[in-house]
């Protein structure tokens, strides 16, 4: 009899543990529901006053067939150079000024909830070395996802090209353009020097901040007496009826009036435009949250020698999602 049990048990446990092994996780069924996809790079490269500019073509699609959505890294001998979004027909462009010498690019897919991630082949590209100063920008990661509300940051670097033939150190100020409503962005520090003769990457620290809305009346709203102005106008509004009425007999009593009227306008005046009053009467304002979608941040670094500007520019692709209510 306890043979038997004993056997039982062992393989109710087997099954269970059978079934246990049989039955997907959570993330390898979501996983299972994502497409395939393919990511496509083109690169075309042209001389632009002595250096090599690169035009990037991105392309992504589906299984089906179908355009895909999300952001895309530019990666350089696996660096990462840039982001951006893909249109809606799952395309995107980029230019983007090279330093010199070998570059080997690729498109990463970072995927969404319908698509799994992919990455093109690599393309490599030569670019001609010139004999002018002047340096390079790129940012990592080049892709980032934030919840309303939330702040990410990314790696803005820029490299020196032949800082050797500088007669002086160079001053670069790097700014950013593109942000969606209600965010920000800073750096640290804002202004990069490059020495003369430096070859190595100077790094500044990029700061994306979004804003969680916060709804009408949810904040706390401090309420007073609602009608104390209503007990002093009613005496008040007595006094200046007998008064008037005075008038008639007595020249000064009109005068009296009058003065009266003037103060008691005063009084609601400035109560009425107290920001004091408002607040305590109607609560803070509300702050309107930082629209949900997908954005492309430009960054541009410049210098400037006193006569001509030198700008490069990079981009980061920003995902905005909605926060839970």
């Amino acid at each position: 009899m306890i043979r038997m049990f004993r056997r039982g048990l062992r393989l109710t446990l087997a099954a269970a543990f059978g079934i246990a092994l049989a039955t997907p996780s959570p993330a390898a069924s979501a996983a299972s529901t994502q497409q395939a996809t393919q990511t496509t790079l083109l690169v075309d490269t042209r001389d632009v006053m002595g250096r090599t500019q690169a035009d990037l073509f991105v392309a992504v699609s589906g299984a089906d067939g179908l355009p895909a959505a999300g952001s895309i890294s530019i990666m350089d001998n696996g660096k990462s150079l840039a982001g951006f979004t893909l249109d809606l027909q799952g395309h995107a462009t980029e230019v983007l000024q090279l330093a010199p010498g070998n570059h080997n690019f690729s498109a990463v897919y970072t995927g969404d909830a319908s698509h799994r991630t992919s990455k093109s082949e690599v393309t490599p590209v030569a670019a001609d070395s010139n004999s002018t100063a002047g340096f390079s920008v790129s940012i990592a990661p080049g892709t980032l996802s934030l919840t309303q509300g939330q702040s990410g940051s990314a790696v803005v670097s820029v490299t020196p090209i032949n800082a050797n033939l500088l007669t002086a150190p160079m001053f670069v100020t790097i700014s950013c353009s593109g942000l969606p409503d209600q965010s920000a962005c800073t750096f640290t520090p804002e202004n990069i020097e490059i020495p003369i003769g430096a070859t190595a990457a100077i790094n500044s620290t990029m700061v994306v901040a979004t804003q969680n809305g916060t709804l009408p009346g949810s904040g706390a709203v401090i309420r007073q007496d609602r009608h104390p102005i209503a007990w002093a106008v009613f005496p008040g509004s007595l006094l200046l009826a007998g008064l008037a009425f005075g008038a008639r007999r007595r020249r000064y009593l009109s005068r009296l009036a009058l003065l009266g009227l003037l103060s008691l306008v005063t009084v609601f005046s400035a109560t009425a435009c107290s920001p004091l009053y408002n607040y305590y009467n109607h609560g803070p304002n509300h702050n309107l949250p930082t629209p949900a979608g997908s954005y492309t941040i430009k960054v541009a670094a410049q210098s400037s020698n006193g006569v001509t500007a030198n700008t490069q520019y990079t981009s980061l692709a920003l995902t905005v999602t909605a926060a839970s209510q």
